[in-house]
Formats: structure tokens, sequence, C-alpha cells
């Protein structure tokens, strides 16, 4: 099974840059400052996050603190396996 961090940037990868390139994204660059994500590709993230890790996003948690970047989303997805 591959691990989080490539889940999470294979998918970023192909839907959004379309590109296998890794070196398209880095780890902490902004979905929405960059452009990457809108508000629809955050919710097709948090879809991702739902079926690849079982992990529920609450109204409260949809913030960018959460969401905004692939180290911001594995931070949130380490926080949330910790609270099950």
């Amino acid at each position: 099974m591959e691990n989080k961090r490539s889940v999470l940037r294979k998918f970023i990868l192909e839907n959004y840059l379309y590109t296998e390139d890794e070196s398209a994204l880095k780890d902490d660059d902004s979905f929405l400052d960059s452009g990457i994500l809108d508000s629809m590709g955050i919710l097709e993230v948090i879809d991702l996050l739902n079926e690849a890790f079982s992990i529920e996003v609450e109204d409260d948690e949809m913030i960018p603190d959460n969401l905004d970047s692939i180290n911001d989303l594995l931070a949130f997805i380490k926080k949330k396996s910790l609270a099950k």
C-alpha cells in the first residue's frame, strides 16, 4: 500500500496539475495561494480523505490550516487518527 504522502501527492499531481512530475509540487505549497485547488477541489480532497484514510472532516475542520498543503493534510490525518 502506498503511504499517505504518496497517495495525496499522486491525487493532486494527476487531478489538478495534470502531471506525474514529482517536482511540480512541494509538500508545503499552498493549494489555495498557488491556485492549485479551488473550493470544489478542496471538497474532492475531503472525499479522498474519507475514502482513502477513513477520515471524517467536520464542518469546523474545513480550514486552510488543515487542508491547504500536503504537509497540512498529513498533520491533519495524524491528528484525526490519534483522536480515534
